[in-house]
């Protein structure tokens, strides 16, 4: 899951960002509506964490036009106004979800998890292949039966690999989706990534190189 954090209050959105990352998500943050048009126009976020109240451009017109925009984007809106007029109004913007301020994190996550489950084709919240179990809402993963200790990474870079059922999966496309905007594409992040999930996973090995391609879950 990628995600864009675009909130005002420095403190709050790196708070944010940093607990979402300790969970494997990618998260680019920003601090202004005109930063978050930018990269929510060039990123495909699953989910966008929008600030009402953002200076430059307000929140209000960033969700209009991240709604125009089309694409599968949800969008959960902050805001410290809790009046049920304030929360009506946010999602008649077209925002999926409303938050007011202050809010407890696990709660914060939670909609978080479910408004990116809905920014995909439909997948069960747990996935399985090949002894490997995955429960993305617990953060946790197995082989045959054994709880693994991964890194986010890992575990962001095993849930795509699991999601693509099969499907090979570029480097490209795991550095898009398992990494923030600020990873560089000319590292070997992505292999080294691959390399220590394969250690973990143990044998018989079942992180399929393809040459030139990318990798992929075999059976």
């Amino acid at each position: 899951m990628r995600v864009l954090v675009a909130e005002d209050e420095r403190v709050m959105a790196d708070t944010i960002a940093e607990g979402l990352r300790r969970r494997a998500i990618a998260v680019d943050v920003c601090y202004d509506g005109d930063a978050a048009l930018e990269r929510a126009l060039v990123n495909a976020y699953d989910v966008v964490i929008l600030d009402r109240d953002l200076p430059l451009v307000h929140g209000d017109e960033v969700c209009r036009r991240i709604i125009a925009g089309g694409g599968e984007t949800r969008i959960l809106m902050l805001t410290a106004a809790a009046g049920i007029r304030d929360r009506v109004d946010g999602l008649d913007l077209g925002a999926d979800d409303y938050l007011t301020k202050p809010f407890a994190f696990a709660e914060l996550v939670a909609r978080v998890g479910s408004l990116g489950r809905r920014a995909r084709p439909a997948l069960p919240p747990v996935l399985e292949h090949a002894g490997i179990t995955l429960d993305r809402p617990q953060y946790r993963a197995w082989r045959d039966g054994e709880l693994l200790t991964l890194s986010p990474k890992e575990f962001a870079v095993l849930e795509v690999l699991m999601r693509a059922g099969g499907r090979v999966v570029t480097a490209e496309e795991l550095l898009e989706k398992a990494w923030d905007e600020n990873a560089d594409p000319f590292t070997n992040a992505v292999r080294v990534a691959v390399m220590t999930l394969r250690r973990k996973l143990g044998d018989p090995p079942v992180i399929e190189t393809v040459p030139g391609a990318g990798y992929r879950l075999g059976c």
